[in-house]
């Protein structure tokens, strides 16, 4: 092993386990590594960031660009209204629900495809009185297997094509993961839609404005002269036993303490922090006659930063549900960090993460994707928080073309791009660059919003990877370690080479993001096909399928981290859909792709 190969490997290793632990956001896990390779002298300066020019990363941000163009011309929304009928079974309800989001998804972002979609899943699901999750959960699996089938569908395809154009000379077509994707995502789709009713927990959730979500956690004040003063904690709690509501704290004189003592004498000003249904709340203050104690901030100054839009009294005032979206802007920080009611004039009422109770104040406490949020404000600055910092509503929306001219065009010069693709006309980078173009010069999308529709963390977790991959297989590393790893299957059965391949790519996939997941595995799938003088293309196409398949945690894939507050979902209850999920994939994606590509 020369020394290059063992700092790679260290590097490697690091980058890996600080994936997994997820202490960190992975775009910058991932040009820590990038940095660190260039420092080590594994990676020459001059290539560094060659990544960001590589077409691979041109083609995901056009890709962001123009699902927004066509969710903002309203195209979506008229597909999704259109395609599900008002009036079915849940059944039927389930599948149409399952196949709209694997055809999206295989054209358009997932993840976008995936929130345009909650509203009308959690609408269903109060429609047919089921739980959320029985929906959320199969919406989800299903746009993750409809990413699957096209180049453009997931990053992970992408990555991999543009790693086999970078060593074998040319990358995958269009449609070259259809006749393993479709099979693969038809089966699966199946197979949820069979056992969905038995395997997805049914666990019971509160509802907000006719929606199932969770319970929230809220702060109340006891203002001066209450007749709850001088009373004990337990005299609350007997009192909130009506509103089904529970005291988890209390702050006095800034200082919190959780499961306070029910013999604790109440004061003026105490703030009790509840966990009640959303639907409760105002119930519990008017009973009790609390004060609402909000994220307000006594943060407010004279920063002039957008104040001029901070809640005239002159606009409409909403009180709307959110969900945190994965890779948003605001998760990782506070309400008083963003200065949520300082810049949009914003009240942040109260918050709930299933799964993961949280003992913090709520100005103070950091977001995390897949939190609900209960804002309060005018709706245009409503508006304007949710698309900058990447929230998502839980509310039915309306179908809002603001041009049928441009909705068209829309649909037309995206098809156009796709075309030129598959006849060969141009590349996917410059097909749907010229389509972002054409987008921004009609008006589809307009220039001011051209980079808040692209997920900039994906990108720059791409772009890092990519040197650094390329200085696996530069400096012999992937070969070592493909060593490593096929050593002793160099006499196993084809099958078992690429059912290896798949497994070890799903597991990793499973705790850490996916796109990290491909950039990783190529190298070393590559390198051992060509140590095994075995095709490259079907150890490629294993990495792929594998990469995708991250169904048996909520954190593999963002759409799993995303319905994780809406549908009251926990870290373990998605294994076990998952796992025979991921079963029947391997069982039908080995002897597929043994037969599409022959080793």
């Amino acid at each position: 092993m020369s020394h290059p190969q063992l700092l790679l490997m260290l590097l490697a290793a690091s980058t890996l386990a600080a994936f997994l632990f997820s202490r960190w956001r992975h775009d910058l896990i991932a040009m820590s590594a990038l940095l660190g390779a260039v420092l080590l002298g594994l990676v020459p300066m001059a290539d560094a960031f060659m990544g960001f020019a590589h077409p691979a990363v041109i083609t995901v941000a056009c890709v962001l660009i123009l699902s927004y163009g066509l969710q903002r011309t309203g195209v979506i929304d008229s597909l999704i209204h259109t395609l599900l009928p008002a009036q079915a079974s849940v059944g039927w309800h389930l599948l149409l629900l399952m196949l709209l989001g694997a055809v999206m998804s295989a054209f358009i972002n997932n993840v976008g495809a995936m929130a345009m979609m909650i509203p009308i899943a959690l609408k269903l699901a109060q429609q047919h009185e089921l739980p959320a999750a029985r929906l959320l959960m199969p919406l989800s699996f299903a746009t993750i297997l409809g990413g699957m089938t096209t180049l453009i569908g997931t990053p992970p395809n992408l990555i991999v094509s543009g790693f086999r154009a970078d060593h074998l000379g040319n990358g995958f077509a269009l449609f070259d993961f259809s006749a393993v994707g479709l099979v693969v995502a038809l089966a699966g789709i199946s197979l949820v839609l069979l056992l969905s009713r038995w395997l997805i927990p049914a666990r019971a959730t509160s509802s907000f404005d006719q929606f199932r979500t969770g319970a929230y956690r809220f702060e109340a004040r006891i203002p001066p002269e209450h007749k709850l003063i001088g009373q004990r904690l337990s005299d609350l709690e007997q009192a909130l036993e009506s509103s089904d509501s529970q005291i988890i704290g209390m702050m006095r004189n800034h200082v919190a303490v959780f499961a306070p003592a029910p013999e604790r004498l109440l004061k003026a000003e105490d703030v009790i922090m509840l966990e009640s249904d959303p639907e409760t709340i105002a119930t519990t203050l008017s009973q009790l006659g609390l004060l609402l104690e909000t994220a307000k901030p006594e943060e407010k100054t004279d920063d002039s930063e957008q104040q001029a839009d901070a809640s005239p009294l002159d606009k409409e005032i909403r009180t709307h549900e959110w969900v945190i979206m994965p890779g948003a802007l605001m998760a990782g920080r506070t309400a008083k960090q963003i200065g949520v009611y300082r810049r949009f004039g914003l009240l942040l009422l109260a918050l709930s993460r299933q799964g993961q109770p949280t003992n913090r104040r709520l100005r103070s406490t950091v977001f995390q994707a897949g939190d609900l949020v209960l804002l309060q404000g005018p709706s245009e600055s409503m508006a304007a928080f949710a698309q900058r910092y990447g929230l998502a509503p839980l509310a039915p929306r309306a179908i809002h073309i603001p041009e049928r001219s441009k909705a068209w065009l829309a649909s037309l010069i995206m098809l156009l791009a796709i075309s030129s693709m598959v006849l060969g006309w141009l590349s996917a980078a410059v097909a749907f660059a010229a389509a972002v173009v054409l987008y921004a010069v009609i008006g589809i999308v307009p220039l001011r919003e051209i980079y808040s529709a692209i997920e900039g963390s994906t990108i720059v977790l791409i772009a890092a990877l990519f040197p650094v991959a390329a200085a696996m297989s530069a400096t012999g590393t992937a070969d070592l370690l493909a060593d490593l790893v096929f050593s002793h299957l160099s006499q196993a059965p084809p099958a078992l080479l690429i059912a290896g391949i798949m497994v070890i790519t799903m597991t990793l996939s499973d705790f850490m993001n996916n796109a990290a997941t491909a950039a990783i595995m190529c190298p070393i799938a590559l390198s051992g096909a060509q140590q095994l003088g075995l095709n490259a293309d079907s150890f490629l196409m294993a990495v792929a399928i594998g990469a995708s398949c991250a169904f048996l945690t909520p954190i593999g894939h963002q759409n799993n981290t995303l319905i994780l507050g809406p549908a009251g979902l926990r870290f373990g209850d998605y294994w076990r859909l998952g796992l025979p999920l991921e079963l029947l994939i391997i069982a039908l994606a080995v002897p597929m792709l043994l037969w599409r590509w022959p080793l």
